[in-house]
């Protein structure tokens, strides 16, 4: 049980802060120029140096959206794999966000990792955008929702958080140098809405600053936004740390309120700024206020010798079973957005699971979220396990992909690393042919000074007789050798890549087919020697080597899938994007489905009236089939247990809990906001105010599907709505009390959202928001009622004029409902 909202503790609160703060200034009082800078450069790729002259010891970060990775990206320490951001948001429940916080608390504890670079709270502007797997959702007030329970739950377990990425870091197209240019009441009432109801909600321990300009300014070196918004009005009390990298200089971000730059030991703090302090460009009383931060920081996490941390070990939240929770998130974020004929729960009978995305799953996103769990279920096993024996068969149907992907299944791998002599140094093991080492990744053994090559080796059972293709991705030289033959000796050069990420785990290339039997073992090497002409952007090693089987000709497999589900009672097949579709560094180009998938859906649809489609994806896919299908679950990108997940709702023995998040276009032609590619380097936000579904509404467009959207197994009635204006101080304007009733057959769980819309329109607003939300679990005939209270910031505008809120009194609808567009009951307020 955790502690940390007992009462008795929170009266202690106060005077633990105090203690900590005379530890914190009795540290900073001792330390010289030299070591208070040297603190805010940071010593490696994920951590800041110990002070032992302070008690200082050294803090550690590390990536962990949904899984904390620490400091060693390797399979030899592997980590619980929660489902997508996305899919978290899509449960519509910042307690259960706040379980997933304390989960990951108690990985990085286990990892001795003292703060996670998480969550990321950037909106979804526009549909394209190539991370928004890791972000939560189009609705300002539903991501800070659900950010401040996965903050509350980190910090519950006594591990910091950095909110990311401040601010406007919503696409990936030349996301180090552009210029978002937003006007200030978007920037406020749209792309800061979340940032300030976490800090206001949960004292996050840390914000890390985005790589992108806001109107001009580098956010690295936002004076304003970081000094005056973030810590004067919002009170932020935690220290600010770069994204990697993006620190470029010395003055203006240390006065523009950038604490830590990193990675270190190289950048533009440490000794660059004791020499600017020396020289008289920065006061060292601005240094100090910085260090400030980070010792505070050092003493919340238990870091700093003499200060209590903020959660003493009495008070840690209780083990968490990270396999069952993974599972339980996930199937509470798969959304049903269509159930024809009840095709869901299955009926007893047999099943045609279908799909090459059912074998090999893809559990989580691409980029710097991406960790290694112990296991991942995958639809097919999930199934497997569930289904009576001799009901369920399987046909690939269709390859979402007909590129060299990351050697995985069938192969056995390990990097072995040697010096300029031909001596191996160290080894390591690879779960794929993937390498990526970034920082203190490598090997035990193995340093940057000593490492010349890197070979990749072992060896490879083929599942499929036939021609097989090998390749590399990654710059610099390559020798690839299979069974005996050398399929390629040479150098890949640098092309048109613009980000890091796409440089290094972009296009593949194919660099040779050997023909090969199936369960017949062969021995596979890539030798990849190190040079600085293609070093990786940051301190680290990155290249692949990728596989593709042997390609069948597709129109024979769709066919063949299609017969498969005529022969069954029920057709699952399950469709899929790729990491080189949705990933970090790069933004899309359309919402296809890849590869032959959607021709897939349609034979098989024809074949079989009772098809069911499993969509696994970050962000919105187009599915022009979605009409001639009985039934469409979302899954995003599920996680570890995803395939587990699967069955529990496939079979009934779970509802699907999930809500959309964001809206889901029919078409990209159809979508309001699509520009993510800068014009001379810039971006405007021209749509102001007016994204997700306030710019469908606007538009007149009808998506596929839209927020808020999603079914479940039972029915529900609302039956009655009641608003009552709340006159006492503070941030609640009134109370809204709605009843409703579960009129199926079987228990379930409702999503009451609470939409408000003015009645006359003075200031050019959207045509409703979302104001507030709830579940609510009901028996079967059972009504309940809820109470939900309405924010007060829902009635306000940003006064660009006067620089501050300004509530718009008038009339306004209140209308509680099961989607933005399937509203069931209204109420007047007037305020």
């Amino acid at each position: 049980m955790t502690r940390d909202d007992a009462p008795a503790q929170a009266a202690e609160r106060p005077a633990r802060e105090n203690a900590r703060e005379h530890a914190v200034e009795a540290a900073l009082r001792k330390l010289d120029l030299d070591a208070k800078t040297r603190l805010l450069a940071g010593q490696d790729m994920w951590s800041l140096p110990a002070l032992p002259e302070v008690g200082l010891a050294s803090l550690v970060m590390s990536d962990g959206p949904i899984g904390v990775r620490g400091v060693r990206w390797t399979a030899d320490d592997p980590s619980v794999a929660l489902p997508s951001p996305t899919a978290l948001a899509a449960t519509w429940d910042p307690a259960l966000a706040r379980r997933a916080g304390r989960l990951l608390a108690q990985e990085a504890r286990r990892k001795g990792v003292h703060v996670l670079l998480a969550p990321t709270v950037n909106l979804h502007r526009s549909p394209l955008g190539g991370r928004h797997f890791e972000a939560y959702s189009e609705d300002p007030y539903l991501t800070g929702e659900i950010g401040t329970g996965y903050v509350l739950g980190v910090q519950d377990g006594g591990v910091g958080t950095t909110v990311k990425h401040f601010v406007a870091n919503d696409a990936e197209t030349d996301r180090f140098t552009v210029d978002n240019v937003i006007a200030p009441r978007p920037l406020r009432e749209l792309y800061l809405a979340p940032f300030e109801a976490i800090v206001k909600n949960a004292r996050p321990w840390g914000i890390m600053a985005a790589y992108n300009q806001v109107n001009g300014i580098s956010m690295t070196e936002h004076g304003h936004l970081q000094n005056d918004v973030l810590r004067g009005e919002w009170g932020f009390d935690g220290f600010i740390v770069s994204d990697w990298m993006a620190a470029r200089s010395t003055k203006r971000a240390i006065e523009g309120g950038l604490d830590v730059a990193m990675p270190g030991p190289h950048t533009v703090y440490g000794e660059a700024l004791a020499a600017a302090v020396r020289d008289g460009e920065v006061a060292e009383e601005t240094v100090d206020h910085a260090v400030r931060r980070v010792l505070r920081l050092a003493a919340r996490v238990g870091a700093l010798e003499g200060a209590e941390p903020a959660v003493p070990e009495s008070g840690l939240p209780e083990a968490a079973d990270g396999d069952a929770l993974a599972r339980e998130i996930a199937r509470r974020s798969f959304v049903l957005v269509r159930n024809e004929r009840g095709a869901l729960p299955l009926r007893p009978g047999s099943v045609a699971l279908i799909g090459a995305a059912a074998r090999d799953a893809r559990v989580l996103g691409g980029g710097s979220a991406q960790v290694f769990p112990e296991h991942t279920v995958s639809p097919l096993d999930g199934l497997t396990a569930a289904l009576p024996p001799g009901t369920l068969t399987y046909a690939i149907g269709a390859d979402p992909s007909d590129e060299l992907a990351p050697a995985g299944t069938g192969f056995t791998l390990r990097a072995v690393c040697r010096d300029t002599d031909g001596r191996v140094i160290g080894e390591g093991s690879l779960p794929s042919g993937q390498v990526q080492w970034i920082g203190d990744d490598l090997p035990d053994g193995v340093s940057y000074d000593t490492l010349h090559s890197v070979e990749v080796t072992g060896t490879f059972t083929p599942r499929e007789s036939g021609e097989h293709a090998f390749g590399t991705r990654g710059l610099g030289a390559f020798t690839l050798t299979v069974a005996g033959e050398t399929l390629y000796d040479g150098v890949q050069e640098m092309g048109d890549e613009s980000d890091p990420f796409e440089a290094f785990f972009g296009a593949p290339t194919e660099r040779g087919r050997v023909t090969l039997t199936e369960g017949v073992p062969v021995e596979v090497s890539l030798l990849h020697p190190l040079d600085r002409e293609h070093a990786a952007p940051l301190p680290g090693v990155m290249f692949s080597l990728v596989h593709l089987g042997p390609r069948r000709d597709p129109d024979e497999l769709i066919a063949e899938a299609a017969r498969a589900a005529r022969a069954a009672d029920t057709a699952i097949v399950v469709v899929a994007t790729t990491e080189r579709v949705e990933s970090e560094g790069f933004d899309r180009r359309d919402l296809k489905l890849p590869g032959r998938q959607d021709d897939l859906v349609r034979a098989v649809g024809a074949a079989n009236p009772n098809t069911v489609v499993v969509v696994n994806a970050g962000s919105p896919v187009e599915m022009e089939w979605r009409d001639d299908v009985a039934a469409i679950l979302l899954t995003w990108f599920p996680g570890q247990e995803g395939g587990a997940a699967l069955a529990d709702v496939l079979l009934g023995a779970e509802e699907p809990g999930g809500r959309l998040p964001t809206t889901w276009p029919a078409r990209l032609a159809d979508a309001p906001v699509t520009e993510v590619t800068p014009t001379d380097g810039r971006l405007p936000y021209t749509e102001g105010v007016f994204i997700g579904y306030r710019a469908w509404e606007r538009s007149g467009a009808t998506p596929a599907y839209p927020f808020g959207h999603g079914l479940g197994y039972t029915t529900w009635e609302y039956e009655s709505l009641d608003v009552t204006p709340d006159h006492a101080p503070g941030h609640v304007i009134a109370r809204v009390t709605v009843r409703i009733r579960n009129t199926g057959t079987r228990p379930g769980r409702e999503v009451v959202q609470l939409y408000a819309a003015p009645m006359t329109d003075t200031a050019e607003r959207p045509a409703r928001r979302l104001a507030a939300f709830a579940s609510v679990e009901a028996a079967p005939g059972e009504a309940v009622d809820v109470e939900i209270p309405l924010p007060r910031r829902t009635f306000e505008i940003w006064d660009e004029e006067a620089g501050r809120w300004a509530m718009v009194p008038g009339a306004y609808a209140i209308e509680a409902g099961r989607s933005v567009t399937d509203r069931r009951l209204t109420a007047s307020l007037t305020l």
